[in-house]
């Protein structure tokens, strides 16, 4: 339980890719390859950056059918092993997220995606917990989906 007195939602997702750790984890990281495999992506801020803990990358985004920003921090990176990172939206719990890089021992990546927020209260709260849970799920397959058809691509 977090200091609001409320259990926060954690959404996780772990997938294995036939691309190494270095190539993986340098294409996921990659701002100018995120419009290639990010859902719903339509434009990132000019000036966004995202190399070292402080960076900030703006993201214009489609969520249930409108245009939303999404403000990015990227708050802690270890290369071939782990982004964490927080987001802001108008009208969304602020989330942390962790993206996890390891070897699977036979040159394939490991990846695991994880968001965790703290539900709202009343019946925005209920919103965070059913639907807003099950859209993140969906977008995290779809990006998921998109890296296998971009990694795909790329070995051919």
């Amino acid at each position: 339980m977090n200091s609001l007195g409320r259990d926060p939602v954690r959404v996780e997702l772990a997938h294995h890719f036939s691309v190494g750790l270095r190539e993986g984890f340098e294409y996921i990281t990659d701002l100018s390859n995120w419009p290639d495999y990010w859902p719903d992506l339509l434009g990132i801020e000019p000036g966004s950056r995202w190399n070292e803990p402080g960076d900030r990358a703006r993201l214009a985004l489609r969520l249930l059918g409108r245009k939303t920003e999404m403000a990015m921090t990227l708050e802690r990176i270890e290369p071939d092993r782990l982004v964490e990172y927080a987001t802001t939206q108008s009208g969304l719990p602020e989330a942390h997220h962790e993206r996890h890089f390891a070897d699977d021992g036979q040159g394939g990546l490991d990846y695991r995606l994880v968001v965790e927020y703290v539900p709202r209260r009343g019946a925005r709260g209920l919103f965070d917990r059913l639907v807003l849970r099950r859209g993140i799920r969906r977008a995290l397959g779809k990006t998921v989906s998109n890296l296998e058809a971009s990694f795909t691509a790329q070995a051919r």
